[in-house]
């Protein structure tokens, strides 16, 4: 929800998260499309939409870097009659980022149960460029479990306290908060269904527009009933089968009483992860669906109906002026996509979608027989579908800053579109003219938020007539005209003052929510489009899937409600155990998930769901004996204790509450069978108080196997030297074969496995019920060199911390590249070296690794340091999360060699070659610039050998500074800028005591939301200007220092600048007197301007992901 900020460096939306505030923020992420809270004019009686209360709170934050405190509340201020705060992490939430939220300033003192509703943004300014502000907005309900709301990763640190940014202005912080406060209506008893006729669809947390979409097309009855009609099969699966899932979703839209689920679309066409989304548009969502559809129909009895409704076509053309030559191409589109930037409606877009471009100069075109041309280019309509999709153009990528950015002008669009205007201006002269091409609304999709997220709705008529829908994902509500449309517009609107006192201009507050796509019917077609679709129109196939999984989905409602009545009884066997250990786990005795449950009334009694348990396994009631389970202080779980007689006698209620110290509705027991010789089951042996139940594991060290052996009744005055020959029997060795004897103690938070002297009692020894006795053949020296782990502890501790990691190159952080089990306890220099050996390396130290992010999936900014961490553990937590990925990377010199160096990434321009060579110097940390300087002349060709070098750092298109040669390199930060290095021009060696040196930059006006904006481009540089020196003398020079042609160079405008005010210059002022201020390195922002055009080749200079533009070929050298 950022709104246009440069994104830095390794931090691109790392963890953007909407979260309530807490001080271990990090537990409580949610995901990033925030679910849409009802807004006020969603009451059932659909009543006139009040104005709501807002306004707009600065706060300023003086001596911000020098604040000594975790968090700062900012002072109370008042919206909606509520009383409101800020609050800021100064140094982030346990996180990188600035943390900030809005609170609810007298939460303490509310009364119970109370609850708000706000739609609020909160912004860091920039006090040098205001449209680089940080601007998150989102919406909440807040209560007394979630009395703030906001952003823990709402900006980097390292951008906020980098004082060149524009954040921190004298050690100042400007926070803005505009908050607008709704009226709450009542979210969770609102019936969709009951209100509207209509459900909406689940928001299942990562489908952003697709609900919006979906709703739309099923809108669409004739694309509805082609739906249905398309052959599909009881045995087809809705998750592999887009006909059938959609089929599936449809039916529901139009006979469920509740919100659809979307899962099984979504598997369907494979787009199952927040990614997916990320990655692509409404329109390739739009297009996916619609190819796959138009493909599953070829050769049914729907086919061609997506053709049919959706398709239009367009002529492209190339016209020669001077001679007799045109060239046609006719194309098909499916939706087309619309400028919204420059353009105030729908008409103006279809103006300039058919603009005449003309090809002449030196972009003439090449005729056949006639050669190079001058000519017309240009698109003209064949014609138009009957259901008219228009994608609105609201994300763009601007080239400046190389990121995407929201365009939230205000775009108009009619009820009524004519296509047909003045006389057919958007057609060609091959289109049917007897078709009317006049246009009915039918559905605007809106987007609300900023770039990188925020929330997706549409507005519906389904029948075209008056009544408009809000389709709001779960949640469906009457509107009115103007919501679905004006509101829609975007721009700006003007907020009327709450609190006179508190800030006395009204503010403007940009519409962050607004239509990108908006889709039309054509009124000749309506009645044809807008068609019945009931029962008849679906397959007795998908009638009969849908009422089963109706039935099912009533039945788990009734047993979750009969829940109350029930207990669940997990019973493990002996053959559970054998299954189990070694396997799936190798400490305790069984994974209670994993055993037989039996859902049982409470009122049986105990005895009766014995005969249960004789039916299911076939064991006579006689003969079975019940343990209960206990969980012991060291977190272990063993049986206990048999159960009595008296208690079988009871119910099964009854025996829970028993068991459970806590409230729970399970009941776990232990079913112990005795076999006589035949196998046969056999009524249990007596147990006394002095017989103790022992269980027994076998460790094998060569094939490092553990497994369950069976259990024994002990007497505990016995000794273990008793039961040795018994042991050897059930592992199968020869009687009189050494063992070693170990019990299980314990494994959380590490592993406890000690020796039991085999002379000593079982009582002595602390052996009770249910313990756990480990056992192997007696290791000798040698098995301790032939074996990894030669005895049970041993193994047990490798078990308890082996970990499978995942390593990937950093070059290509998607992608798994091998995969290597290891213990959590290596060292650093064990991990170095496993990855080093895998890669056939030599020198370990030469692998750098870096830690994942769990909440972005990408790499995290910052590697690890040369032995910066103990453990492998200690690699793999972020925050409270253990991921199994790390990323490596191998240096050409080792790690602890090049921690001492500091690497930076300079652009030298050559001074008469018209071109860019980045170097990589990598220098020791203590060096400064003019060792770069002297490192530099040996690698670069310089125009003469006495060419001087200087250091610029260049930001978005200015000089900020120039550096002087002893400054230390150790604080030089060339990940948000560029680092540039040229040769010092002779003139201004001798600049003389009356002459000036200014900063030269280029830019273009950028007109947006009425306001005109200065955007700098190119390569900015200084120019010595002399007293009483004309702007026409200094034209002269400029011209000729940039090679411009004299055609393209009348075109340029140039004027003064300063703070990105333009004052326009003319040939006879004197450029000298605008310059009054000497100190040229701080003067950044007086310059003199030259307006142009950007024609520059956009080329990605790939020296950070700050990317800028360049006029000159790159070239990168490592």
């Amino acid at each position: 929800m950022t709104v246009m900020t440069p994104a830095p460096i390794d931090q691109q939306e790392d963890e953007e998260m909407l979260v309530p505030h807490s001080d271990l923020a990090e537990n409580n992420h949610q995901p990033m499309e925030v679910v849409a809270q009802p807004e006020a004019a969603n009451t059932v009686e659909s009543q006139p939409v009040e104005d709501p209360p807002s306004s707009r709170f600065t706060w300023r934050i003086d001596n911000f870097t020098r604040l000594n405190t975790k968090k700062l509340y900012s002072e109370t201020f008042v919206v909606g009659g509520y009383k409101w705060r800020v609050l800021i992490f100064p140094k982030g939430n346990n996180v990188d980022h600035l943390s900030m939220y809005l609170d609810v300033a007298d939460s303490a003192s509310l009364p119970y149960g109370w609850s708000r509703y706000a739609q609020f943004s909160l912004a860091v300014v920039n006090q040098i460029h205001n449209k680089y502000s940080v601007r998150k907005d989102t919406q909440h309900q807040f209560n007394a479990r979630e009395s703030d709301w906001g952003f823990t990763s709402f900006m980097p640190l390292g951008e906020l306290y980098d004082p060149s940014r524009g954040y921190l202005v004298n050690d100042t912080l400007i926070v803005e908060a505009e908050v607008l406060v709704r009226r709450v209506v009542d979210y969770w008893t609102y019936d969709s269904k009951k209100e509207t006729g209509y459900v909406g669809l689940k928001n299942q947390g990562a489908t952003c527009y697709m609900n919006s979409l979906l709703q739309t097309l099923y809108h669409i009855p004739y694309f509805r009933k082609a739906v249905y009609h398309m052959p599909t099969t009881e045995n087809d699966l809705p998750s592999g089968s887009i006909p059938l899932a959609l089929q599936s979703l449809f039916y529901k839209l139009q006979y469920s009483d509740t919100s659809v689920a979307t899962k099984e679309l979504t598997k369907s066409f494979g787009w199952d992860t927040y990614d997916s989304f990320m990655q692509h548009d409404v329109q390739e969502l739009n297009r996916v669906l619609c190819e796959k559809l138009e493909d599953k129909m070829k050769g049914t009895v729907v086919e061609g109906t997506i053709q049919k409704l959706f398709e239009g076509h367009h002529m492209n053309y190339i016209e020669c002026i001077n001679v007799d030559y045109k060239s046609t191409r006719k194309e098909s589109f499916y939706d087309l996509q619309l400028d919204v930037k420059g353009c105030r409606d729908v008409y103006a877009s279809f103006d300039k979608y058919v603009e005449v471009e003309r090809l002449e100069g030196d972009n003439k075109y090449h005729a056949e027989q006639y050669g190079l041309q001058d000519a017309k280019k240009g698109v003209l309509f064949i014609d138009f579908p009957p259901v008219l999709q228009l994608q609105l153009k609201r994300f763009e990528y601007d080239f400046m800053r190389d990121t995407m950015v929201k365009i939230n002008d205000r775009y108009e669009f009619p009820l009524q579109l004519d296509l047909d205007r003045e006389d057919g201006k958007y057609l060609s002269p091959d289109a049917d003219r007897s078709v009317r091409n006049l246009y009915t609304l039918h559905s605007v999709l809106v987007h609300s938020g900023g770039v990188h997220g925020g929330h997706y709705y549409a507005f519906i008529r389904p029948t075209l007539s008056d009544q408009w829908y809000k389709f709001d994902d779960e949640r469906v509500t009457k509107e009115d005209t103007k919501r679905a449309l004006e509101e829609q517009y975007g721009g700006e609107e003007e907020l009327p003052q709450t609190n006179p006192g508190f800030n006395n201009t009204p503010f403007k507050f940009t519409k962050y929510s607004n239509a990108y796509m908006l889709v039309y019917i054509r009124e000749s077609d309506k009645d044809k489009i807008i068609c019945n679709v009931d029962e008849k129109d679906i397959a007795e196939h998908l009638r009969e899937r849908l009422k089963k999984e109706q039935e099912e989905k009533e039945h788990k409602k009734k047993e979750k409600a009969e829940a109350h009545l029930y207990t669940i009884i997990k019973v493990a066997r002996e053959e559970d155990l054998v299954e189990q250990i070694g396997k799936d786990i190798f400490f305790d005795l069984v994974d209670h998930d994993k055993v037989k449950s039996f859902r049982i009334q409470k009122q049986m009694p105990f005895n009766l769901f014995k005969e249960e348990v004789a039916k299911e396994f076939g064991i006579p009631v006689q003969f079975q004996r019940f343990w209960l389970w206990a969980k012991r202080q060291n977190h272990t779980y063993r049986p206990n204790r048999p159960l009595t007689h008296l208690e079988e006698t009871q119910s099964v209620g009854q025996l829970r509450e028993v068991s459970n110290k806590v409230h729970n509705a399970e009941l776990k027991l232990f079913l112990e069978i005795e076999l006589g010789p035949d196998l046969r089951p056999m009524a249990p042996p007596d147990k006394t108080k002095d017989d103790i139940l022992l269980f027994f594991k076998l460790y094998d060290p060569k094939k490092e196997e553990l497994r369950y052996v069976g259990r024994l009744f002990v007497k505990n005055t016995g000794k273990p030297a008793e039961i040795l020959t018994k042991l050897n029997e059930m592992a199968g060795y020869a009687p009189d074969e050494e063992i070693a004897l170990y019990e299980e103690i314990k494994f959380e938070p590490t592993v406890m496995c000690e020796p039991i002297d085999k002379k000593v009692n079982f009582r002595s020894s602390q052996l009770e019920d249910g313990d756990i006795i480990c056992f192997q053949k007696a290791p000798s020296s040698e098995s301790e060199e032939l074996y990894r782990y030669p005895d049970v502890p041993s193994f047990l501790e490798y078990v308890h911390n082996r970990q499978v990691v995942h390593f990937r190159s950093l070059d290509k952080p998607k992608e798994d590249d091998f995969c290597l089990e290891m213990s959590r306890l290596y060292t650093y220099d064990d991990v170095v070296e496993r990855v080093a050996q895998q890669l056939g390396l030599d020198d370990p130290s030469k692998i750098r690794l870096t830690p994942h992010n769990c909440y972005s999936q990408q790499p995290k900014p910052q590697p690890i340091k040369y032995r910066g961490a103990e453990h492998l553990s200690d690699m793999l937590v972020h925050y409270n999360q253990t991921s199994d990925i790390l990323y490596y990377e191998v240096l050409d010199i080792p790690l602890p060699e090049l921690q001492g160096l500091k690497t930076l990434k300079v652009a030298f321009h050559h001074a008469t070659k018209d071109e860019v060579v980045i170097h990589t110097i990598r220098l020791p940390k203590q060096s400064t610039v003019g060792d770069v300087i002297d490192d530099l002349k040996t690698k670069v060709e310089l125009s003469h050998p006495n060419a001087e070098l200087r250091l610029l750092e260049v930001f978005y298109h200015k000089i900020y500074k120039v550096f002087p040669p002893n400054e230390k390199i150790e604080n030089i930060n060339d990940q948000y800028w560029t680092l540039r290095a040229e040769e010092i021009p002779e003139e201004e060696k001798n600049v003389g005591s009356n002459d000036r040196l200014i900063h030269v930059y280029h830019f273009t006006k950028d007109t947006a939301q009425n306001q005109t904006q200065i955007q700098n481009f190119g390569e900015p540089f200084f120019l010595v200007i002399h007293e009483g020196e004309t702007l026409a003398e200094i034209k002269v020079r400029i011209q000729k220092k940039l090679q411009v042609p004299d055609e393209e160079f009348a075109k340029w405008k140039f004027a003064f600048l300063s703070l990105g005010r333009p004052e326009y210059l003319q040939d006879s002022d004197i450029v000298s007197n605008r310059f009054q201020r000497r100190d040229v390195y701080g003067a950044w922002e007086q310059y003199l301007g030259l307006e142009h055009s950007d024609n520059a080749p956009k080329r990605a200079y790939a020296v950070n992901q700050n990317r800028h533009t360049f006029e000159k070929p790159v070239k990168i050298y490592n």
